[in-house]
């Protein structure tokens, strides 16, 4: 067989799993909106040139139409209302008069600044206006597609984006098409898919994490330092312009696994059991402290919230309370009882926290160095779990970052039974192998 049919092979597994997860997402077109949705939806109508009146008009019929698509379903499988009248027209008709009633005076007097539609108190709407890069990617999908559909196509192409990214760092660390393809597919199954569909930041923040991970497999595994550089400072940037505290998160994450790295093989140096660090992750560790750096210094030249803006928030209900006088000991009073309250929770359905102990696992015993950069990326989600310790937001989706350690790593768990088998799974290249086992040797020892 021809390398290009090999390749075309390859791929055609990575289409044909794209194309399921979007043939799936047909069945709810509508009704995955959440709160955070208005404010990003109107951003991206007002970049299209549509005023504030006509940028609420589209995005309330829009949430409305969602919430009467859910309240129709519900009592479609209601044991008690499901024969009665379809409430379509009623929820429509009480959900906009209720969202007018928020926006119209505000509209009135005078509150249009900005690209938002004001939903919410001007520090609220002062936290989206600093997130331009999720509504500059919906903006070809809205004009396109309209805004319905449009959403949709940029939820299925953000969420199809990041299982192939899935794949790619898989096959960049060695691991076997049909393992690679597995990982891809966890990422459509597990909570990353289907945060990914809904129509808010964390879908496109998984994928440029994703870009960052796999950087770091180009420069430690392909041998391809520039290109692997370069997609991780891309990574950093774009994440700055979807949401300026994941990049900051990213970044601290990548410098101290870097600094890790570097520390125990300098160790293993002294004891005579290994080289150096290499040049590439003392690399990857400078990247992500200049992503740091350049983010903190923006952020103060833009004018972006800071964290005291983002901690009364937090603590007064997105501000429609007086702000806390003394925010932090209430703030670490609330971090200290959510995570007591999540460990319950865990303990009580520990899928998620199963998922991470295999996937850690995976990483570290078979991931090599990548595999620190890879737990780095995952302790982001934490990081971001942490600054908002609000236990009914949806889905848990702040968290939803630490989920890509297992998508990534319970493959890399799975390679030695696979290449076990039998040998019906293909082995790579014998210099990718070699490469591989140095890596892990050295994670291992």
């Amino acid at each position: 067989m021809r390398p290009g049919s090999r390749l075309g092979g390859r791929f055609l597994g990575v289409l044909v799993l794209a194309a399921v997860f979007a043939a799936l997402q047909l069945a709810n077109v509508t009704g995955r909106d959440t709160p955070d949705t208005k404010n990003y939806l109107s951003y991206a109508l007002s970049l299209t040139g549509q005023d504030k009146r006509a940028a609420a008009t589209a995005t309330i019929d829009y949430v409305c139409a969602s919430r009467a698509e859910r309240a129709r379903r519900d009592q479609s499988v209601h044991v008690v209302r499901f024969h009665r009248a379809d409430p379509t027209d009623e929820v429509l008709a009480e959900c906009r008069e209720q969202e007018w009633a928020v926006v119209r005076p505000r509209l009135a007097a005078g509150q249009t600044g900005g690209h938002t539609v004001p939903y919410m108190p001007e520090h609220f709407t002062a936290i989206f206006e600093a997130r331009p890069g999720y509504p500059a990617f919906l903006v070809p999908f809205v004009l396109a597609f309209g805004v319905t559909w449009g959403l949709w196509a940029a939820g299925v192409v953000i969420a199809c984006a990041g299982g192939v990214l899935v794949f790619l760092v898989l096959r960049t660390l060695a691991l076997p098409v049909p393992l690679a393809l597995t990982g891809q597919a966890l990422y459509y199954v597990l909570p990353c898919g289907t945060t990914a569909m809904r129509p808010m930041t964390e879908g496109l923040l998984m994928a440029l994490t994703l870009a960052a991970v796999w950087g770091c497999a180009l420069v430690l595994r392909a041998g391809r330092p520039r290109a692997g550089l370069a997609l991780v400072a891309g990574s950093l940037l774009a994440l700055f312009t979807v949401k300026h505290s994941q990049a900051l998160f990213l970044g601290v994450c990548f410098a101290a696994a870097g600094a890790a790295i570097a520390l125990r093989r300098h160790r293993r140096r002294a004891r005579g059991r290994g080289g150096p660090a290499p040049r590439e992750v003392l690399a990857l560790a400078a990247v992500g402290l200049a992503g740091v750096a350049v983010t903190l210094l923006l952020a103060r030249l833009l004018h972006y919230p800071s964290e005291s803006d983002s901690l009364q928030d937090l603590l007064t209900d997105h501000f429609a309370r007086p702000d806390r006088k003394h925010p932090w000991p209430e703030f670490w009073q609330l971090q200290g009882n959510f995570w007591v309250e999540w460990l319950r929770r865990q303990a009580w359905q520990p899928l998620f926290v199963a998922a991470l102990g295999a996937g850690l696992w995976g990483a570290l015993r078979r991931g090599g160095a990548v595999g620190g950069f890879l737990v780095a990326a995952a302790c982001t989600g934490i990081l971001t779990q942490a600054g908002h310790p609000d236990i009914n937001i949806w889905g848990e989706r702040l968290i939803v970052l630490a989920w890509l350690l297992p998508v990534v790593g319970v493959p890399l768990l799975l390679e030695p039974v696979a290449r076990g088998g039998g040998g019906r799974v293909p082995l790579p290249a014998r210099g990718e192998r070699d490469q591989g086992e140095r890596d892990r040797a050295e994670a291992v020892g």
